[in-house]
C-alpha cells in the first residue's frame, strides 16, 4: 500500500506537466511574456524579468522530462539555429566585456530553448492560436493605456514609456516602449489574424475586432518603418496566394521567377533609397539611424571578422557602446539594423551564419506554404517577410519576442522539410491530439 502511493503522486504529476492544457498554458505564458518585457522590467525590473523567464524554462524542462518518450527528437534542432548559437557563445572568449557577452548569451539561450518547447509541443495552428490569443491581449490593453493616458488623465504614463498622444491622432507607443516596435508587433498580429480568420480557428467577429485593433495600432502609430514593411509583407501574400494556385508541375518556375523579381526589387529599392525614403516622409528617423551607422561602421574594421563580442540590446555602461551614444548624441539600446549589428557583434562569420539561419528558415516555411493545403503555413513565412524585413530598420530580431518568433519558425519549417529526415530513426510514440 506504500509503495502503491509512493508511485502514485509522480505519475500524477508527470500526467499533469505532460498534458495538453499544461502544454497550451505554458506556451501562452512565454509568448506573453516574450512580447511583454518591456512591461515586466517597468513594473518589477530586471531581477522580475529573469525569476520569471527561469521559472518558464524550470516548467518547460519538466514538461519536457515529462513527455521525453512522446516527442520526436530526432533532427531537433535546424544545424544552422545550433551553428549561429555556438558561434554567438564562443565569442565570449575574444570579447573585451566577457560578463555582458556571457549574459547575452544565456539570455538568447533562454528564449530560444522557449521557442523549441513552444515548436515541439504545439502544431501549426495552435502556435497562430497562442500567438493570436496573446497579442488580442496585448493590443486591447496598449490601445486602452493610450485611451486612459491621452483622453482620460490627459498626462503620459511615463514609467511605460506611453507618451498619451492618442488625442493628437498618435503616434502610440502602447506597452512596447517604443511606436516602432508597436507597429512591428501589431503588423505581426495582423498576419496572425489574417490567418485565424482563413483557418476559421476563431469566430468571425472575433478575428473581424482583432484584424481592425491591430489596423487601428499599425495606423496610430505612425511608423513610416512599418508602412514600408507592409507593403512588402502585402506583396508576399498576394505571391504566396498566386503559387499556392498554380500546379504542382509549374511551381517550381513561378517560384524561381518570383526569386529573380524580388532580387531585382531589392536592388532597385537600394538604388532608390533616397526617393524611397522621401516617399515614406521618414527621413528625420532615417537620420538618426545613418548617424548611428555610421559609428558603428567605423567601429567594425577593429574587429571585422569575429565582431567585439555578442551581447544582444547595447549594454548602458560599456564600451564601445558608451562611445557610439556619445557620437550621436542619442542613447538607442540596439544598432536599429539587426545586419549590420550582427555584424558589429559577432563579425563577417557570424554575419554568415545568421544569413543561412534566415534563408533556410524562410525558404522551407515559404516551399511548406507553397505545396501544403491548409493556409496554416503561410504564417511562418509571413511572419518572416515582416522580421526579416523589418530588420532593416530595427534589431528587434535578434531578442526577446523577435528571437523566440524566428526560432519557432525555423524548427517548425525544419520539422516539415529538413534532410535528416531522411536518416534512420528508431521508433517513438506519437504525441497525443493537443486539440
Amino acid at each position: 500500500m506504500a509503495a502503491t502511493r509512493r508511485t502514485l503522486v509522480p505519475v500524477a504529476v508527470t500526467d499533469f506537466l505532460g498534458s495538453a492544457r499544461f502544454n497550451s498554458v505554458l506556451s501562452m505564458v512565454a509568448v506573453g511574456v516574450g512580447f511583454s518585457t518591456h512591461v515586466i522590467r517597468a513594473l518589477i525590473g530586471w531581477p522580475g524579468l529573469i525569476g520569471a523567464l527561469g521559472v518558464l524554462v524550470l516548467l518547460a524542462v519538466l514538461s519536457f522530462i515529462a513527455q521525453r518518450k512522446m516527442i520526436e527528437w530526432h533532427g531537433l534542432l535546424p544545424l544552422s539555429i545550433l551553428v549561429f548559437v555556438g558561434w554567438c557563445a564562443i565569442s565570449v572568449f575574444w570579447s573585451d566585456y566577457q560578463w555582458a557577452t556571457l549574459g547575452g548569451v544565456v539570455y538568447q539561450l533562454i528564449f530560444a530553448f522557449l521557442a523549441v518547447y513552444i515548436a515541439l509541443v504545439r502544431d501549426a495552428i495552435q502556435i497562430v492560436r497562442v500567438v493570436g490569443d496573446v497579442l488580442r491581449f496585448l493590443l486591447t490593453v496598449s490601445l486602452a493605456l493610450e485611451v486612459l493616458s491621452g483622453l482620460l488623465l490627459d498626462m503620459p504614463i511615463k514609467f511605460l514609456a506611453i507618451q498619451g498622444n492618442i488625442a493628437l491622432g498618435g503616434p502610440i507607443q502602447g506597452l512596447f516602449g517604443t511606436r516602432n516596435q508597436l507597429s512591428i508587433v501589431a503588423l505581426i498580429a495582423f498576419v496572425t489574424f489574417l490567418v485565424e480568420l482563413r483557418t476559421r480557428s476563431v469566430r468571425p467577429a472575433v478575428a473581424a475586432a482583432s484584424i481592425t485593433l491591430a489596423a487601428l495600432c499599425i495606423l496610430l502609430a505612425h511608423s513610416p518603418v512599418i508602412a514600408a514593411v507592409s507593403v512588402v509583407v502585402g506583396l508576399a501574400t498576394v505571391a504566396l496566394y498566386g503559387i499556392r494556385q498554380v500546379k504542382a508541375g509549374h511551381r517550381v518556375f513561378y517560384q524561381w521567377g518570383l526569386a529573380v523579381l524580388t532580387v531585382a526589387a531589392l536592388v532597385g529599392a537600394y538604388i532608390y533609397r533616397t526617393r524611397v525614403i522621401d516617399l515614406l516622409n521618414a527621413r528625420s528617423d532615417f537620420q538618426v539611424r545613418y548617424r548611428l551607422w555610421i559609428q558603428m561602421w567605423e567601429l567594425i574594421p577593429l574587429n571585422q571578422t569575429a565582431g567585439w563580442g555578442w551581447v544582444g540590446a547595447w549594454p548602458t555602461d560599456l564600451s564601445p557602446f558608451t562611445a557610439i551614444q556619445a557620437a550621436t548624441g542619442t542613447y538607442q539600446s540596439t544598432g536599429l539594423n539587426a545586419y549590420l549589428d550582427i555584424y558589429f557583434q559577432v563579425g563577417i562569420i557570424g554575419l554568415i551564419l545568421f544569413a543561412a539561419l534566415l534563408a533556410l528558415a524562410f525558404g522551407r516555411s515559404w516551399l511548406l506554404a507553397s505545396n501544403k493545403r491548409s493556409v496554416v503555413y503561410a504564417w511562418a513565412p509571413l511572419v518572416l517577410v515582416a522580421l526579416i524585413v523589418t530588420s532593416v530598420f530595427e534589431s528587434s530580431i535578434l531578442v526577446e519576442s523577435g528571437w523566440l518568433l524566428l526560432v519557432i519558425c525555423a524548427v517548425k519549417a525544419s520539422q516539415g522539410m529538413s534532410w535528416r529526415n531522411a536518416l534512420p530513426r528508431k521508433e517513438s510514440r506519437p504525441l497525443p491530439d493537443r486539440s
